[in-house]
């Protein structure tokens, strides 16, 4: 499966720290592109992703021995293929798997998803992680992808899935999550990430023990987990 190309976007930076990447590490700075180095970290060991917190948007076992860490783009309509393919991925794995959704929107290619993944905090803020993906899910079913969903849709969905929609309404215009989404954008970049969607497999203790990179059909993603559940 295609993943966003490296070239087609930048990636916006709210903060860089001075001094935190060494030579031969990508910059990213405001407005700056990134190389067109399209390879993936070849030691799972070096990558640096936050730990799973119950702050994190889960799906599944508490006790999985696997979780996949997706770095996602509502917007990105290779984003919406692998959405289903985590979906049959959960239905197929049991409580061996778990899947956990972070915010990456390439807002040089979809400017609306920064908002559509606000709205998804909005979401988990009126009706906790059943209502982050029930909203999630709806959003992918409705967008067209590449920018193409009405913002009017975003207090639909949420009136549909049974939220406040005065309530939504106030949080989205509020901002809130404007800084939440902005420092996983950062930390996807740190991550390894080169496009969307990203994702991490990671063992119970949170070590990186493989890499989904793009939106690789199910059964690659199968044998990856495969491998690792032996």
């Amino acid at each position: 499966m295609e993943q966003e190309p490296l070239n087609r976007f930048t990636i916006p930076l709210a903060i860089v720290a001075a001094g935190a990447l060494v030579a031969g590490a990508i910059y990213f700075g405001s407005g700056a592109k990134p190389t067109t180095d399209n390879s993936q970290p070849t030691a799972n060991a070096n990558i640096e992703v936050p730990q799973v917190t119950n702050e994190d948007h889960y799906l599944g076992s508490k006790t999985a021995k696997l979780i996949i860490v997706e770095y996602s783009d509502t917007e990105c309509p290779f984003c919406k293929v692998f959405h289903n393919t985590l979906k049959e991925v959960m239905n197929s794995y049991g409580t061996d798997v778990a899947w956990v959704y972070r915010q990456f929107p390439i807002t040089q290619l979809h400017s609306k998803a920064v908002k559509e993944a606000e709205a998804t905090e909005c979401a988990a803020e009126l009706g906790g992680n059943t209502a982050f993906w029930s909203y999630l899910d709806e959003i992918f079913k409705t967008t067209p992808s590449n920018n193409g969903l009405d913002p009017a849709e975003l207090p639909k969905i949420a009136g549909g899935i049974g939220l406040d929609v005065p309530s939504f309404n106030t949080c989205l215009a509020s901002g809130r999550y404007t800084e939440k989404v902005q420092a996983q954008i950062e930390e996807a970049v740190k991550a390894g990430a080169r496009g969307t969607p990203y994702s991490l497999i990671l063992d119970r203790d949170g070590n990186v023990k493989g890499v989904i990179n793009g939106a690789e059909p199910i059964e690659s993603v199968k044998a990856k987990l495969d491998a690792l559940l032996k």
